[in-house]
């Protein structure tokens, strides 16, 4: 093992220890066809449970001047291990500091040696 990569493991190791307050679970909304009846319904199914994980929320202020206030949007990202996959439209229940909310994964994460990042949108139901 070379030393950059004692290095990234080692940073992996801090980060998941001291960062990782949270657990998600993760169920994807999957087709599934009926060989009887021929018909496609939707089935939810959990692919990942109790993965240790941290949100971070950062505010963003518009910088776009007007007569009325600027718009203020808050951006959600979730940080996990990177040999986790999410699918794009998976819904993440993260659980942190004892409060739960559903999420959804709104595109392909930012992946790092020691960690991913996956934007956040609040779950609103099935597309």
């Amino acid at each position: 093992m070379t030393a950059i990569e004692k290095a990234r493991q080692a940073a992996r190791k801090a980060i998941e220890q001291c960062h990782y307050d949270g657990v998600c679970t993760v169920t994807e909304h999957n087709k599934v066809k009926n060989d009887k009846t021929k018909l496609t319904t939707f089935e939810d199914a959990v692919v990942l449970e109790n993965q240790p994980c941290h949100l971070i929320f950062k505010t963003i202020t518009s910088t776009e001047q007007s007569e009325s206030a600027a718009a203020i949007r808050q951006t959600t990202k979730l940080l996990l291990s990177p040999d986790v996959t999410i699918k794009p439209g998976s819904k993440i229940t993260v659980t942190q500091e004892g409060v739960t909310i559903d999420y959804t994964c709104s595109g392909v994460p930012a992946a790092y040696g020691t960690h991913q990042e996956i934007i956040l949108e609040l779950f609103r139901g099935w597309a």
